[in-house]
């Protein structure tokens, strides 16, 4: 968190301590019927999620040098957060229906929702302070569940496809608040790292890279199979095309662990939206090829004119690596229908 910030004892541990009284108090009113769940609705799949949010995307935000530790500590303790308010608002936005199998199926709607708290998150890593944070968790939750249903009841959308734009709501709502933070300029002695942050960092992406594909199957009642190998062969493509870009970009022909750290994972993003519509592996192929190029090409040539053209400053790159794949992943959605 900023070096300025001094009030931490005065203002963090009670807003917490309210929010946490406030879902205790919720949860004994909406489920002492209901009850804990049964075995039978238990997917194993929620586990590798689990693993992706925490492991994979707390080591994804250590790479600062100074804020290694507050992106992983900070991390859990928005997923934490996020989990328990995300069920409370997916009960509220289906009529208040709250049952048993409806609790399990929302705890893990709840672990792919705050994604995109965490992706925001990273947009404002180093400059937004505890108790922003967690203002920022609640606001999100709520707004990304508003989205949806606005998705569902008016445009139609398939339960799957609107939870699934979580990334591109993640990185838009986080660019929106960085927006209101000062412009760091490049090379700034906030956003640097040291060889021990990137490591982790890139062990993080590692274990973004291989839960991926049950993230994206997770809520899928149909065809689960196809979107883990689709979802699959996006990410390897897009891994191998971004060690051969990145080769290619750097002005000293060597290989740049930002690129790859970014461009790695926009394959499984974009097969976000798009995987229950792929029919063949060639096409997640091509679409994992594509968010590959857009990642790394958008972090080379746009990345260093953002901040002084539209005064936001993208911390993590969440921009190239969740935005502009995600919006792909859309694209190429509708055009797959259509087809």
């Amino acid at each position: 968190m900023p070096s300025k910030y001094r009030d931490f004892r005065n203002s963090v541990p009670w807003l917490i301590v309210f929010w946490e009284v406030v879902f205790i108090i919720l949860f004994y009113y909406l489920f002492s019927v209901v009850g804990l769940i049964t075995p039978d609705f238990f997917n194993p799949a929620f586990q590798d999620v689990s693993h992706m949010v925490i492991f994979g995307l707390g080591f994804f935000l250590s790479f600062p040098k100074r804020y290694g530790l507050s992106g992983i500590g900070f991390n859990l303790l928005i997923v934490a957060l996020g989990v328990q308010w995300s069920v409370l608002v997916e009960g509220f936005t289906c009529s208040g229906i709250f049952f048993s199998s409806f609790f399990s199926y929302s705890i893990m709607k709840a672990a792919v929702s705050v994604t995109a708290v965490v992706i925001s998150f990273a947009a404002i890593l180093g400059k937004a302070n505890p108790v922003q944070l967690v203002v920022m968790t609640i606001v999100e939750i709520a707004a990304f569940h508003l989205s949806r249903w606005v998705n569902k009841m008016y445009l139609q959308i398939t339960d799957f496809a609107s939870m699934m734009h979580v990334h591109l709501f993640g990185a838009y709502f986080g660019l929106a608040v960085s927006s209101s933070f000062p412009v760091l300029q490049p090379g700034f002695e906030k956003s640097a790292s040291s060889p021990r942050s990137s490591l982790l960092s890139v062990l993080g992406t590692l274990f973004l890279w291989v839960f991926w594909p049950s993230f994206n199957s997770v809520l899928a009642v149909e065809r689960k199979n196809d979107i883990i190998y689709s979802t699959y062969f996006a990410l390897a493509v897009s891994a191998v095309t971004a060690f051969a870009l990145s080769v290619l970009t750097t002005e000293d022909g060597k290989l740049s662990m930002a690129h790859i750290h970014r461009a790695t994972l926009a394959g499984g993003v974009t097969l976000g939206c798009a995987a229950d519509s792929i029919q063949y592996p060639w096409i997640a192929m091509i679409l994992g090829l594509l968010a590959s190029v857009i990642a790394v090409l958008g972090s080379h040539f746009l990345q260093r004119s953002l901040p002084s053209t539209i005064k936001i400053n993208d911390v993590s790159g969440v921009h190239f690596t969740f935005g502009l794949p995600a919006v792909l992943g859309a694209l190429a959605c509708i055009i797959l229908r259509v087809i």
